[in-house]
């Protein structure tokens, strides 16, 4: 327990700031004006917070840090444990960025119930960054559960016109999953007797028996995977995506995805570690599918969101390659390609706010020739797009090769399949890049756009810089998650030999009945 409650105080900010909006009386104009200065002004000292928290957090210890513990109910065993380490770090600072760039990014395009939208963005910011912190079993799936919440709202209410069938999609594909998780964990408290994570994930705790593992890796599969989302429980991702508004679409790509992969690092790596063996090759086969056929349908959109949409999930199959490999590079390239395409998708789902904001549409032929109009548009949409290829000197390269690296140790036909992603990605990102910005302008009122003004510098620039920085110096992330990266692949292998070294029951069985 650390004497200032620095952790509950990031993650419980936001709603502060939601009970002063609450309180806003006046007509239209004057609440929207202040319930937007009001969170813009909250997420912005939650991300200064979480800066803070990078700053003083020590790179060299890969164990959980800033931990704050109350019992809650200690006839049940339930606590409320908060606890950052290298892993989840990163996650909490990407929620904290993001944050604010959607209440820019809303800060026009957003004209009805705007106290509502701030709102549901806020509680949604508290969510996120709690289920990157908690450090008890139950803690944890309030936190991953209720974020279901303020996103169903946000696609439902303000989403396009079929924003009712996407948002009820999203929310039921998510829920089952995350039901038969609640199970799981109820199973593991009645089996191990702690809700607390650390001691589950231990390099001490008792593994536990082998059918169990089976039954409890599937039971957390089926909610991690729909969350990052993992061929074939994907296709609720492109309908979100088109009918969310931008800042919708931002915060989903960037951060909810992740908690998919979050969840495999945290539970099914480190407490199933027989059972993630068994399953790496399904898992593999999974992920080979998701990055060769979802590039493949991305080809044929015609929807700049939706092919965005499908590029995320192609992408989302290059982590999961990386973290089931077990390997140090693969598992610091599954983390590092999940930053970078945090900040990757969420600037190129900004970029087409750009321009659906000027012309109200999303279909690329409606497009054409913005270079000559738009010449900063596109010169960030350039990066963005580059970086999501992968092209070396930017973020995307580094996550992308690591993964392949690290897989190769494991497989190497499974790394020439995930290779060809990298083939597949190429064309349809640059034929979007090409049919939007170059070409002739056939549309007039394409012709007429205004390029990008101060409020979209903002945004767009420092994101743009940030991909440059992470391609060049990819250190500033990796030195800080691969301590506990390497504790992690350690402890993994530590209970998979201890496993390996314990008698069946059939060997138990054959001395039992053996003359001696």
């Amino acid at each position: 327990m650390i004497e200032f409650p620095l952790l509950s105080l990031l993650t419980f900010l936001p709603l502060i700031a939601v009970l002063f909006i609450i309180t806003i009386q006046g007509d239209e104009k004057t609440v929207a004006k202040n319930a937007r200065n009001a969170a813009l002004f909250a997420s912005m000292f939650t991300f200064g917070l979480s800066l803070f928290l990078l700053a003083r957090f020590n790179p060299m210890s890969p164990d959980f840090q800033f931990v704050e513990q109350i019992e809650w109910f200690p006839s049940l065993g339930l606590t409320y444990k908060m606890g950052v380490d290298g892993i989840s770090l990163f996650f909490v600072v990407l929620s904290a960025a993001l944050t604010p760039v959607c209440i820019i990014a809303s800060w026009k395009s957003i004209s009805k119930r705007f106290k509502e939208y701030m709102i549901a963005f806020l509680v949604l910011e508290s969510l996120m960054i709690g289920t990157f912190l908690a450090l008890d079993l139950f803690l944890f799936y309030i936190f991953f559960e209720a974020v279901l919440i303020p996103m169903f709202i946000i696609i439902g209410v303000w989403g396009g016109k079929r924003r009712v069938y996407a948002s009820y999609k999203f929310f039921l594909f998510t829920l089952l999953g995350s039901v038969l998780m609640l199970v799981g964990m109820i199973a593991l408290y009645i089996k191990t007797g702690t809700t607390d994570i650390v001691s589950l994930i231990g390099p001490k705790s008792e593994s536990l028996p082998y059918n169990m593992q089976i039954w409890l890796w599937l039971a957390f599969f089926a909610s991690f995977a729909v969350k990052m989302p993992m061929w074939p429980v994907h296709t609720w991702l492109p309908d979100a995506h088109v009918e969310a508004p931008t800042a919708g679409s931002v915060i989903l790509a960037g951060v909810l995805l992740k908690m998919g992969g979050y969840g495999f690092l945290r539970f099914s790596l480190p407490m199933f570690p027989e059972a993630s063996e068994f399953f790496q090759p399904m898992v593999f086969g999974l992920s080979i599918i998701a990055i060769v056929y979802t590039s493949l349908v991305a080809l044929v959109q015609d929807d700049m969101k939706k092919l965005i949409a499908y590029s995320s999930v192609a992408h989302m199959g290059y982590v999961t390659l990386g973290l089931f490999s077990m390997t140090e590079q693969g598992v610091q390239g599954g983390i590092f390609q999940m930053i970078s395409h945090g900040v990757v998708s969420a600037a190129l789902f900004l970029c087409v706010g750009v321009v659906y904001d000027r012309l109200h549409t999303r279909e690329i032929s409606r497009y054409g020739g913005l270079v000559k109009n738009m010449p900063h548009y596109a010169v960030v949409f350039m990066v963005f797009m580059l970086a999501s290829v992968g092209l070396p000197g930017t973020s995307g390269f580094v996550g992308e090769f690591l993964v392949l690296i690290g897989t190769y140790q494991v497989s190497v036909l499974t790394t020439l399949f995930a290779a060809t992603g990298l083939i597949l990605g190429a064309p349809y990102m640059l034929w979007l890049y090409r049919k939007v910005v170059f070409g002739a302008q056939i549309n007039k009122d394409a012709a007429k756009l205004k390029d990008i003004n101060n409020k979209e510098r903002v945004l767009l620039i420092p994101m743009a810089a940030m991909v440059i920085v992470l391609g060049v110096c990819p250190n500033l992330i990796l030195n800080v998650t691969g301590p506990s990266v390497v504790k992690l692949i350690s402890t993994y292998q530590l209970k998979i030999e201890k496993a390996a070294d314990q008698p069946s029951l059939l060997d138990e069985e054959k001395t039992e009945v053996s003359p001696s």
